[in-house]
């Protein structure tokens, strides 16, 4: 393993300073082989060459420095044998010129060791949050002035440009605005990223409609997928543009059936960073990932799979008053806990709809918003600095990474409190995001998301929390963040229909976690209302 020489803290990944005392001597040592077992998962749904389904990820601590972790294979064992905090000893399994280091449990089992902690715990993030760089908040000179939604559908066998179109074509007349109004773009991941999550970017938008942006945006590395809003947001605040229009397009179900088809091949380009060091592993989703976090959350918590399930009928019972959703069928509980296994502890309805859609949303100078055709949604705060660690298997133990930060920096910005809060739309690419995010913004304590669900009372419509009442991404479909953005803006809007939540003026939307995300405040403009009604 790579060792600091001034500090002799491990080092993974692999980097040219040390990230604690930021020394620049790194060496190599050698380490024993032994590690703590604190997670892993069965994977049924995945299957890699050389590796079938089933087949156990998992992560260790090295008993030199439980804050390093590697994901790894458990090899050598069944399943049932596994136990967190277990003793484990490495083994190497030659891939051509390369050698894996997998790990089997070792052949003296001592009393089982405590997990590692965080090296923030996740009460206490809020004491790393910097304060505001100035009185004046970016937020209070900005609003959403127009939504907009393509269809959403699964295996559309649409052009995903086309499927963007329709939605910012959608939202500019939401907004009273023309094409020519809009002099900002912005959108993630943007062209750069090939695939099913890849639609073009500001490139073909603008190729397609010759708006000719004053200010534009795209790519991944942004908060979360709402981060184009947020980064549209601060455009308009330093007065770089008045109509910013912000996209997300997916085509994942019909890029699936296109490969399937022979017509597409799939992007099989060399995989760097980070994830280099979990591919090999089998490690290919961020369900791997999260389930281990998922596990440790019902090891230290006393959390269990019904807990999870209570959010997925949620989900179900508001997409049944959807008509743009992708499932609304009836959902019980013994329907979630008896579907299929993906990842162990994660079942078919603990995931999110692959799907084709595009969302639009626009942001506008405030004083521009309140003269345009609907009530405009004011931004009370954002959240977004980034506290945890950034790689996965290095990062927030029992929570979901890129929640707890992002969370305790938005309550920074606000007087506003979690009790304020009408209706959260919440990020569900899994179940646990959605449960992370409850815990992270104060609707409970650490912990307690067990007991605040109570049996999916306290999240339901009427209840004290009414969350993702589109539906979420597990029914209504994956929109990556944008869907729940539009939602939030439906509600506050009062425009729900069936779904609506009565009085709702105040909602939280966050977008992402694992890499960095962002959360919003959002409040409907009681000032906006007086002047129309007198008007």
């Amino acid at each position: 393993m790579q060792e600091c020489a001034s500090c002799a803290a491990l080092i993974h990944p692999p980097q040219p300073v040390c990230r604690y005392c930021r020394g620049h001597e790194i060496r190599v040592r050698a380490v024993s082989g032994f590690a703590t077992l604190i997670g892993f998962t069965v994977s049924h749904r995945f299957t890699l060459p050389g590796l079938p389904s089933p087949y156990i990820v998992a992560q260790v601590a090295l008993e030199e420095d439980p804050r390093v972790r590697l994901t790894t294979n458990a090899v050598g064992c069944d399943p049932e044998q596994l136990r967190l905090g277990m003793r484990m000893e490495v083994v190497f399994a030659r891939a051509e010129d390369v050698w894996l280091p997998l790990f089997r449990p070792a052949p003296s089992q001592p009393v089982p060791a405590e997990l590692p902690r965080d090296e923030i715990e996740p009460d206490q993030m809020w004491r790393h949050v910097r304060p505001m760089a100035s009185p004046d908040k970016f937020e209070d000179k900005v609003a959403i002035s127009g939504i907009g939604s393509s269809q959403i559908g699964r295996r559309l066998m649409a052009d995903p440009l086309s499927l963007t179109v329709q939605a910012c074509e959608r939202a500019i007349a939401d907004a009273g605005l023309t094409m020519d109004d809009i002099d900002g773009l912005s959108t993630y991941p943007g062209a750069g990223l090939a695939g099913p999550f890849g639609e073009g970017g500001v490139t073909a938008l603008e190729g397609a409609l010759g708006i000719r942006p004053t200010w534009y945006n795209g790519g991944p590395e942004t908060f979360g997928p709402g981060g184009s809003v947020i980064a549209a947001m601060l455009a308009v605040a330093g007065g770089v543009a008045r109509h910013v229009l912000c996209f997300r397009t997916l085509w994942e179900a019909t890029y699936g059936e296109l490969i399937k088809r022979g017509k597409v091949t799939p992007d099989g380009g060399r995989v760097g960073g980070a994830a280099s060091w979990m591919r090999p592993f089998g490690a290919t989703s961020a369900a791997h990932t999260l389930a281990q976090n998922a596990q440790r959350h019902f090891h230290r918590y006393g959390t269990t799979r019904e807990t999870l399930g209570w959010i997925a009928l949620n989900q179900r019972a508001n997409a049944a008053l959807n008509p743009t959703a992708i499932y609304r069928d009836p959902l019980t509980m013994d329907d979630y806990l008896h579907a299929r296994m993906i990842t162990t502890p994660f079942g078919l309805y603990d995931c999110d709809v692959p799907c084709d859609g595009a969302v639009a949303v626009i942001v506008s100078a405030v004083d521009a918003a309140r003269d345009l055709a609907k009530p405009p949604i004011l931004v009370e705060a954002t959240g977004t600095q980034i506290i945890e660690r950034l790689e996965w298997d290095q990062s927030t133990l029992a929570h979901e990474p890129q929640v707890l930060g992002q969370a305790a920096h938005l309550w920074s910005r606000t007087s506003l409190r979690p009790t304020d809060v009408d209706v959260a739309e919440l990020y569900d690419g899994f179940t646990f995001n959605c449960l992370s995010w409850i815990e992270a913004l104060g609707f409970c304590g650490i912990g307690e998301a067990r007991d605040f669900l109570d049996g999916g009372k306290n999240i339901a419509r009427d209840g004290l929390l009414p969350l993702n009442t589109h539906g979420g991404q597990l029914s209504h479909g994956r929109t990556h963040g944008m869907g729940l953005v539009h939602e939030a803006i439906v509600q506050l809007r009062g425009e729900g229909g069936a779904r609506q939540v009565p009085g709702a003026r105040v909602a939280v939307v966050s977008s992402g976690g694992l890499t960095p995300s962002g959360v919003i405040l959002l409040r409907a403009d009681t000032c906006s209302g007086t002047r129309r009604a007198a008007s």
